[in-house]
């Protein structure tokens, strides 16, 4: 029973990891990221979705300004904070 519990963990880990891994590694602070980041905000659209925007350019904005200013751990903060806002994390 140990054994099946053990064997049963380890595989669960080894679905789980990977996604939560390609996650984490999604954000990148690089020009391609920023315009794939910018191009979902941009694609919201409705009356409910309007402070979600707002907010989300808001953070895209400023991990633009960190990325000029070579912040690149800020940078991916504001980009993730950005997608958070808009559901895509």
């Amino acid at each position: 029973m140990l054994r099946f519990t053990i064997a049963t963990a380890l595989l669960m880990s080894a679905f789980t990891l990977p996604a939560y891994a390609a996650n984490t590694m999604m954000m990148k602070c690089d020009d391609a990221s920023m315009m794939k980041a910018q191009s979902d905000v941009d694609a919201m659209t409705g009356p409910m979705m309007k402070e979600k925007k707002a907010m989300a350019s808001k953070e895209m904005m400023m991990a633009k300004e960190s990325m000029k200013a070579k912040k690149m751990d800020d940078c991916k903060m504001h980009m993730e904070k950005a997608m958070k806002s808009i559901g895509k994390m």
